[in-house]
């Protein structure tokens, strides 16, 4: 295999068109997910339609074993990884005391920033001993705020930028390099799947694949972060977040996410 993509939730919106950009450059790719059916599925379409080489690895990627069970298999079928993309992540709303379980905070935690620090504590050391790696980290525009109703979530993806930046200096020189993606609200399964849809934070939700392409390409040129797909108020938002006083942004987060039928106090 040659010029190989790992990535992570490749199944999902944003994760099938890094799969797109990567393989329509002739790349190979490491798939990984939850669901094999749509794992072999997409090796397939990827084989026939842009004549490379996919490899599939089923994973949960909440339990440490199986995070760890990745990397192992790339190393005992000699798949040597290239670009690492940690895609995969999810997110939900609701009070953190009186709505969410501590099952779904806790796998929160697990998918968005335990499994990417894992894979980039495995696949890093063999990045640089070859002077050469590309990982994309997939954050948020929530890195730069608070989130009240999506308290885990937004930390979450404060810490996947704030942990990638500092990579970014660490391997400085090293040949390899990691960038942080910072999306805004996308259409894509994210939605559905946090119980977003009807929220008006994505009333106004870009397509994902050029978010996607921005990361790429960012990616490759071993950008700090890439900031992209804003829709409606995010633009302005992004710039004047770090001017406004820190209770009135918690206010102006938590207020507006729902739809009138929505009666959180």
């Amino acid at each position: 295999m040659s010029d190989t993509a790992l990535i992570t939730g490749s199944t999902g919106g944003l994760g099938s068109c890094f799969v797109k950009i990567h393989a329509e450059k002739g790349g190979d790719l490491i798939l990984v997910g939850t669901n094999q059916d749509k794992l072999a599925a997409q090796k397939k379409e990827a084989e026939e339609k842009y004549n490379v080489h996919a490899e599939y690895i089923v994973a949960d990627l909440s339990d440490a074993k199986q995070v760890e069970n990745v990397y192992n298999t790339c190393k005992e079928k000699g798949w040597t990884i290239d670009i690492l993309i940690n895609n995969a992540g999810f997110g939900g709303q609701g009070d953190f005391a009186r709505e969410r379980t501590m099952e779904q905070d806790m796998s929160m935690i697990a998918v968005n920033i335990e499994a990417p620090t894992r894979l980039c504590k495995l696949f890093l050391p063999d990045m640089i001993e070859r002077g050469s790696g590309k990982v994309l980290n997939v954050s948020s525009t929530a890195a730069i705020m608070p989130g009240p109703l999506q308290a885990v979530y937004y930390a979450t993806k404060s810490y996947v930028t704030s942990w990638s930046n500092s990579l970014w200096r660490e391997l400085k020189g090293t040949g390899v390099t990691v960038t942080a993606l910072m999306p805004g609200a996308m259409r894509t399964g994210f939605a559905s799947t946090g119980g977003l849809s009807d929220t008006k934070l994505f009333a106004n939700a870009v397509e994902p694949f050029d978010v996607a392409l921005a990361g790429y390409n960012g990616m490759l040129k071993g950008e700090l972060n890439v900031i992209a797909g804003l829709p409606g108020w995010q633009a302005p938002m992004m710039k004047l977040a770090p001017m406004f006083p820190k209770k009135m942004m918690l206010d102006f987060v938590y207020n507006p996410i729902f739809d009138s039928s929505r009666k959180v106090k």
